[in-house]
């Protein structure tokens, strides 16, 4: 991944704190630690560099320990791209407010909330990674997206079988995209979500 070297240092300073805070909250798989640019921080980026957004508003959905989107606000920290974090488990948004804070993230919020609570949204951008199948992130997607609103969503091996479920209850318009990561997982891109009459 070619960035500037203020974004490798703090891209260095969130590993750090994923490091330090992983062992009481597990924000990441405790053996995916040893490769945690790899397989958490590169993965993430590739949502920014395939959406490329210039402006707007960003949703991510079950935040956790911020993958995809501390990853998206330290990559857009020079757009005008206001991105919100919705985490409903309040140590791992604790945490989200601390690397906040500590990266000077100012165009980034952190909502301690249930995805289900969130008001209706018109967000240009709403993305999740290993958050739930995508039949049941549908109602969240259409309840967030504004009209021309696109959805970045990271999804593993059996993403073809989820597309297939979730296309029984909804039409959308659908992008593949390899994962740069894992040849086997894919992140998808979803427009014109709606549900079938």
């Amino acid at each position: 991944m070619n960035v500037s070297r203020e974004t490798t240092e703090l891209f260095q300073v969130y590993a750090d704190l994923i490091r330090k805070w992983n062992p009481t909250i597990n924000l990441v798989a405790p053996a995916t630690i040893s490769d945690l640019y790899n397989r958490h921080i590169a993965d993430s980026a590739q949502i920014f560099q395939l959406s490329r957004p210039k402006m707007g508003t960003w949703l991510d959905l079950g935040s956790g320990g911020g993958l995809p989107g501390i990853v998206l606000a330290i990559l857009a920290r020079n757009i005008p791209l206001a991105i919100i974090l919705a985490e409903s488990d309040k140590r791992k948004a604790a945490f989200l407010s601390t690397v906040k804070r500590e990266l000077g993230l100012n165009k980034l919020s952190v909502k301690n909330t249930r995805i289900e609570t969130l008001d209706p949204g018109k967000y240009d951008f709403v993305s999740a990674r290993a958050l739930a199948a995508l039949d049941k992130l549908m109602p969240t997607l259409h309840r967030q997206l504004a009209l021309d609103g696109e959805a970045w969503l990271m999804k593993g091996r059996s993403w073809k079988a989820e597309v297939e479920a979730a296309r029984k209850g909804w039409s959308f318009e659908l992008d593949s995209f390899q994962s740069a990561t894992d040849p086997e997982a894919a992140v998808l891109k979803l427009r014109n979500i709606e549900p079938n009459d």
